[in-house]
């Protein structure tokens, strides 16, 4: 039987044409996606569309956004083999990293990807990565796990990080080793990616925006600390130092 991949279009740079009339990039319709991407009726796989109700800048991306698309990896959960999740890539790795959290024994793959050139331009990278998402969505090497797909790479979700706007290769992993590459064939690292889980699936919500992140550089005053860790309500404060944790030994800094 043909597996079920299930896409989800929240918005990015991925889901724009450019309007021939304006100029302008405005929302593409993905009822229409078989015309700008024939290739994809070739794939061996059943494909269905979920969107938005207004395609989102990923820059506006907040909690209550990933607890949506966790409720509806969650309710569409036993229909589809797969999920492909189109998304904006300046907070990609913000959201596959939350979802991967959140989403707890997760037995399918949840693959997010975007582009950087919009579908309708002639050097787009949207549809080699939108094609190649929906292939490990629906392959039979089974990656149950949240991940982003880029250029040719598949990252863990947790471990990856956006380093540059101007490349394709826009994303690398951090400390941990690329789950598979897609070249002429596609080549999984199976030491690397973890094992499909025999529990249920696991939905947790309820996040806590109570958190402040103190990025620690020469020259921060004590005004800043102090600004930043007085703020009403705050639960916990992430400070983040020098190289293997390194901070400033003055008194000042560890008495604030």
């Amino acid at each position: 039987m043909k597996k079920k991949v299930l896409i989800i279009y929240t918005g990015g740079t991925i889901g724009m044409v450019r309007d021939h009339k304006t100029r302008t990039l405005v929302p593409f319709n993905f009822k229409a996606i078989t015309d700008q991407i024939p290739e994809l009726r070739h794939l061996n796989c059943n494909i269905s569309f979920h969107s938005s109700h207004r395609p989102m800048d990923s820059s506006n991306v907040q909690p209550s956004f990933w607890e949506e698309l966790a409720t509806i990896v969650e309710k569409k959960y036993k229909t589809y083999d797969g999920f492909v999740i189109l998304h904006g890539t300046d907070t990609m790795a913000y959201t596959a990293s939350a979802l991967s959290y959140m989403l707890e024994n997760l037995g399918k793959p949840v693959i997010l990807t975007g582009s950087q050139l919009p579908l309708g331009v002639i050097r787009t990278d949207a549809k080699r990565n939108l094609i190649t998402a929906i292939e490990i969505a629906a392959s039979t090497t089974i990656v149950p796990e949240v991940c982003v797909y880029f250029n040719s790479q598949l990252f863990r979700g947790n471990r990856v990080e956006k380093f540059t706007s101007s490349k394709f290769d826009a994303f690398h992993s951090l400390n941990y080793p690329v789950l598979a590459e897609a070249g002429v064939e596609m080549v999984f690292d199976h030491r690397a990616i973890a094992l499909k889980p025999r529990k249920k699936l696991v939905v947790h919500r309820g996040f806590s925006k109570d958190v402040a992140i103190l990025k620690i550089f020469p020259g921060l005053t004590a005004e800043v600390i102090e600004a930043i860790g007085s703020t009403k309500g705050l639960r916990g404060l992430i400070i983040e130092t020098f190289g293997s944790g390194n901070a400033p030994t003055t008194h000042k800094f560890w008495e604030r």
